[in-house]
Order: structure tokens, then sequence, then C-alpha cells
């Protein structure tokens, strides 16, 4: 059964003749014939009524008109749906590390609604090793966090990278010397854990240096560890750019070293093969509104938007 078929019964009863669906359809009437024969085989059963001069319905006929208005309804509503980005219906889990909260997840936010005002955007923040965990089990539709994994059951997209400085609490190092990281060995660091995907690049890094602090304090929240900086418990590698305002305070320190603490790419990831055509136009958005150099950055969200 097709759609032509379909579509041939329906205007013929609608029009109350094979000639005036013909028109109707931009076909021929032998087209048209041709079309309900074949339903008429398909089912074994005849659907117009020959013995009349004008094309009436048997009773099977209109059982099966009725079937065709309401399949062609449904394919009319589905081509809509698919050709009007705008009028797109669905849920979208995203889920993203604390760096991308802090930045510009607001904007992509925002983007999404702008485009997709029908889209529900289900936002969702928690460590790296998490959000993979959460995307192997089908939790999550897709994840923005540092490129520390290397998975063949994954896509992956470059989204943009953090600059990392060292920093400090004001007067606890000369900021006017650069210094080899392996003399910050000797005061207590601030770390992010290996949950982290920073925490996870940084512990790789250290190891490749054989760098090894004497003391430690090690956790996988961001803020935690810029308010524990401020506050002089130690030292550690900071998110450069947007902490900006805070070193012009004079509330941090920038700490030059030898070799420079390295930047950190960041992907937007899902499971192989499974992206939608929502989901990629997602990721072009996410490339677009990708800034990690400003904290809490501000964006109206469209009225009457689903979060």
């Amino acid at each position: 059964m097709t759609f032509k078929q379909l579509e041939a019964l329906y205007w013929i009863a609608q029009l109350g003749g094979f000639s005036a669906a013909a028109l109707k359809l931009h076909t021929t009437q032998s087209a048209v014939s041709k079309r309900v024969q074949e339903l008429e085989l398909l089912f074994d059963t005849e659907l117009f009524d020959r013995s009349q001069r004008s094309a009436r319905l048997t009773e099977k006929g209109e059982e099966m008109f009725v079937l065709a208005k309401k399949l062609l309804e449904q394919r009319d509503a589905a081509i809509e749906q698919f050709s009007r980005p705008e009028v797109i219906e669905r849920r979208v889990r995203i889920s993203v590390t604390e760096m991308t909260a802090l930045t510009w997840l607001p904007q992509l936010v925002n983007l999404i609604q702008r485009y997709y005002p029908k889209v529900v955007i289900e936002p969702d923040v928690d460590n790296a090793i998490s959000l993979r965990d959460k995307l192997l089990a089908d939790e999550v539709d897709l994840i923005v966090l540092p490129d520390a994994f290397e998975d063949t059951r994954f896509s992956s997209k470059v989204l943009g990278s953090v600059e990392y400085a060292w920093m400090c609490k004001p007067g606890m190092l000369d900021s006017s010397k650069r210094l080899r990281v392996h003399e910050l060995a000797t005061h207590r660091l601030l770390v992010q854990g290996e949950k982290s995907g920073t925490g996870l690049l940084y512990a790789r890094w250290f190891k490749a240096l054989g760098f090894q602090p004497a003391s430690v304090i090690t956790s996988s929240n961001l803020v935690a560890l810029i308010g524990m900086t401020v506050s002089g418990l130690g030292v550690s590698y900071l998110p450069r750019q947007c902490l900006d305002p805070l070193v012009a305070a004079g509330m941090l320190d920038v700490i030059k070293t030898t070799p420079a603490p390295p930047a950190v790419t960041y992907v937007a990831l899902h499971k192989g093969g499974q992206r939608s055509t929502l989901v990629s136009s997602i990721i072009l958005m996410a490339q677009e509104c990708c800034d990690f150099t400003r904290m809490l950055q501000t964006s109206k969200i469209a009225p009457g938007a689903g979060i």
C-alpha cells in the first residue's frame, strides 16, 4: 500500500470522480484508475461500486477512505515537522562538566531555544567520569567535557580549549619570577581529582614530568578549588582568562612556570551511530557559542522556553 494509492482513493471520494482526482493529483485518469485497482487487488475487495455512474465507495471503500484520510494527515504532519526546525518537539538531555556550566551553557540553551522553541532542554552537570557512564547507559544524548577519553564507542567534535595558569593568594609566591614547575612541589597543591576530565589530563602531565608534590588537596569541584586558592590554602592550576577579574581585584596572583601548564581541549561526545539531525545541529551551535573566557555569562532565555 502506497501513499499514491491512498491519495487516489481519497481525492476520488472527496471530488466525486476519477477525472477530478486526476486533475488534483496532476496525473492522468488512467493512472488514478490503476492506483485504485492496485489497492483492490492488494486487499482482494472492491472499493468503488462500478454499477453506479458516479464514483461511489463500497462499504469496505468507506473504511479505506477513513484510513487513507488518517494516514495522509499523519504523513503531512511528519513532513512539516521534519522540514521546519522550529516545530520539532522532543526532549534533549545535555550533560556538561562544571567549567561549561559556569561559562557558556546559558548561551547554548538560549541558542537552542531560539531555533527550536518546542525542544525541551534537560541540562545536567556532573564530573567527566559520570558523564561518560551516563552516555554509555543512554541516559543522556550529548555530553561536553575535556578530551580525556579515547573510546571508539563515541564520536567527538572539538568545541574549544581552556588556557590554564598556576595561581595562588597574593604574597604566597613571587609572581614576578618565572619558576620551574618542580619548585611548586614544596608547596601544598590544590588539584582536581581523577573523576574530573581536567584532573585526569593533569595527572598524566604530572606523571610525564615526574612531578610529585609533597602535599596535595584534591577536589573535583572547581568552585571549591577557586575558593581554597583565594583563601591561601595552596597553589592551583586554574582557568586563566575567566578568572582575570579576581586577578585584577588582587585576590589571586598568576605564577609563571616552565613548562607552562597545558591547555585543555573540550569536546562534544555522542554515541557513535546514534546522532540525530537535531543533535548535529546542537553541536554546531555549541561550537558557535563556546567561550571559556568569562564566568557566569548572562543570556536572555526565550519566554516559555522549556528547560
